[in-house]
Parts: C-alpha cells; structure tokens; sequence
C-alpha cells in the first residue's frame, strides 16, 4: 500500500508571529553574525575548512585558558562532548568519584556506569558547594582514577566556585579532572592549564551564544596520553577522539563535519575574542548581580544562598498558589518572553548566558516576569523591581548594553 502524501504545514504558520526573546536555560539568543555563518556550507575537507578549524582551536585555547594542542569540536550537544569525555578517558572497572550537584552532574556518572566503570558518588547537599574535605576523605577511602563535576549545575543554579581547589586537590593524588563548563565557559573564570583540569566540556548553545548542536571540548596533553594508552578502543566509534584527531589535527577524513555549526562556532569565539574574557566575566556579573537584586525587590526569593548561587543561571522560588507550568507558558504567550522550568523543583530558571546579558534583555525579562506573576494573581513590587535593576545596572550601563 503506497503512503498518503501528508498534509504539509509551513514553519511561517507554526512559529510565532513575533520571535520570543530565549531567557532560559539555553539555547540562549544568537548575534547576526554567528546566525549569518550558520546559513553557509563549504566543503568539510577543503583547504577553507582547515583555515577555519586552525582559527576554531586558536580561539579555543584563549577561552578554555590552555595551551594544550587537543582542542576538538563534537557533533552533537554538550552531552555529547560530556560522553566523548567519559568514553575515552574511562573504561571498564576504572574507579570514579562523581561529584554530584544535580541532574547534569549525575549525568556523568550515569555515563560512567554505561562504560563499565566502578563509579561512587558523592551527592552534594542540596543548595551547596562540594566541600573539599568530603573530596579529600572520598579520595582517600576510595582512591579513584578519575573525577567528574560540573562547575555550574544548570538544573538547580548551584556552582562549584571553589573548582580550582577542587581540581588542585584532585591533582594532588594524580587524579584525572573531567569538568563540565557548558554553562560557564566564557561567563565566568575558568583557567584550565592553570587550576589541572583534565577534560573541560561547553556546548555552544549557552555561554559561547552559538547553536545548539555543535560542542567544543579540550582535553589536556596528560588526559590524551591516557586516551592513546587505553587498553582497548573507544566503545563509541563516532566519539572516538584517536578518530575525532583525523579531522581536528590531521585535515583528514573522520565523518562528514556539521560545517555550517563549526562556522557559526568561529563567529562566536571571534567575538568573544574581540571582547576578551576579562571583560565579559565582569558583563556577565555585572548583569547577572543586578537581575538577582531586581527579582529579590519584586519581593521574590532566590533558591540558592549567594555563596552558592551560579550567576548564569538564576533560580527563582515560585510563588504559592501560582504553578511553575503555568507561570512560564503565561510568561511566553503573553509577553513572548521564554524562562525555564527545572528538574523536579518548584522553580523557575532565567539564564544570563552571553547574549542574555545585555540590559535591553534584562529589562524586557524583569518587566515581563513580574507582569506574568501579577496576572496569575501573585504580589510582586514591579516599580521597585524594576528600579534596583536600574540601580544594579547604572554605573556601567554601557558594558552591558
């Protein structure tokens, strides 16, 4: 029986008339220029494309603060720079301590399983820190090869600010580092070569502004000298990084590379570049400090302690008798302003991830939150609100703008 042509429906009449502003946890908005670089395809393995990858890596070492040569782009999400991290650094019965704050960091440990490892997880008290002497004692009990965390649980907004100290005591006992940055990377510090992480993870679809879809990852010389004395291949053939380094170092052939994605990568690391890290850490605190000091004068309250909190993405308390459902669908239909749901907490996320940090977005974000909340029948103080952002924001307005 022949299948019946389906009935077609173009994207003009299933997007929304108006673009909503993404103020969630990622895919955050994108500049013109990386969306223009995402529309063009070139041959993957021309002479241009080589240019371009040498441009990716040079780029790469600047933001991820290495001068490790094994900097590789992956095709595919932050969780599949995540599983090419664990594939080929972690084997079967190499024993793990996963770090866990959340559902992202448990994720880690969940791909260590699937490759055999003998993974302990040490699960962080909800709303804190990972403490170094728990580490310290962990290490010692169990004396692990390799660790696993994430420097910003997207899931909840808890960060890890001391991972210098975590990945220095890690060191100390010849432990490999494996570090998720996917939220972090470029809005806040991270100095890979200098703090002894092994393996540091980003998506593009967050701190580096890209599309989501095309990840970078960078591995240090001592995590690839692990990875090319593995006692047997990498299980996953397509995250293979001996086959990964053909097409990343070699200008040779490993599958067809998303081009287009890579390219949109070289915008945003370029821009990057022009701002320099030293001023985009202090945009993206700047921002993220006067929304936090907007939303607690609406008379909200953040769910994290601020010697906890991750600044790129905030967590807020719903408030009682309004749903988290209802408060983000109302948010989006009415002031075309999305926000984001969490993994099984009664919050709501706004991300401050690079392009999300500019103070038109901010602006918009505060007003319209607290509009949605106020038309759900919750009490905010709006003109207050929106005041302290004003006020968090004015003495350098022009570097958030």
């Amino acid at each position: 029986m022949q299948i019946p042509l389906p009935e077609l429906t173009s994207l003009d009449n299933i997007l929304p008339t108006e673009p909503l502003l993404m103020m969630g946890a990622g895919p955050v908005p994108i500049p013109e220029r990386v969306a223009k670089a995402n529309s063009i395809v070139i041959n993957h393995l021309g002479d241009t494309m080589a240019k371009i990858i040498e441009q990716v890596k040079q780029m790469s070492r600047y933001v991820f603060q290495t001068q490790s040569k094994w900097i590789m782009g992956v095709a595919g999400p932050g969780s599949a720079a995540m599983e090419m991290a664990i594939t080929n650094l972690i084997w079967q019965n190499t024993k793990v301590l996963s770090i866990s704050n959340g559902f992202f960091s448990s994720r880690l440990a969940e791909m260590a399983r699937r490759v055999g490892a003998d993974v302990v997880v040490y699960q962080v008290e909800q709303q804190q820190t990972a403490d170094l002497e728990s580490i310290k004692s962990y290490i010692e009990t169990h004396k692990p090869e390799v660790i696993t965390l994430v420097q910003g649980e997207t899931s909840n907004t808890v960060c890890n600010k001391n991972l210098r100290e975590i990945a220095e005591l890690a060191s100390q006992y010849q432990c490999y580092v494996i570090v998720d940055a996917v939220c972090t990377l470029s809005t806040m510090p991270l100095q890979m070569d200098e703090w002894k992480i092994d393996a540091v993870i980003t998506g593009g679809q967050k701190g580096l502004s890209s599309i989501p879809g095309v990840s970078l990852i960078a591995f240090s010389e001592r995590a690839y000298q692990r990875i090319h004395s593995r006692p047997n291949d990498c299980p996953q053939w397509c995250l293979d990084a001996r086959l990964a380094e053909k097409f990343w170092h070699q200008s040779s052939y490993h599958y067809t590379a998303p081009v287009s994605g890579i390219l949109a990568i070289h915008e945003a690391l370029a821009l990057i570049c022009k701002e320099t890290l030293e001023n985009r850490f202090a945009r993206h605190l700047r921002c993220s400090l006067a929304l936090q000091r907007g939303i607690e004068a609406l008379g909200l309250k953040l769910f994290v302690p601020a010697q906890a909190r991750l600044n790129s993405v905030i967590g807020i308390q719903v408030p009682n008798g309004i749903a988290q459902n209802a408060l983000c669908q109302h948010i989006s239909n009415r002031y075309r302003v999305e926000i984001a749901g969490s993994f099984g907490l009664d919050i709501v996320r706004i991300g401050q991830m690079g392009e999300q940090s500019r103070a038109h977005h901010l602006f918009r974000t505060l007003h319209a939150f607290g509009c949605a909340i106020r038309d759900l029948g919750g009490n905010v103080d709006l003109p207050t609100g929106m005041a302290e952002l004003e006020r968090g924001l004015q003495n350098n307005l022009s570097d958030a703008e």
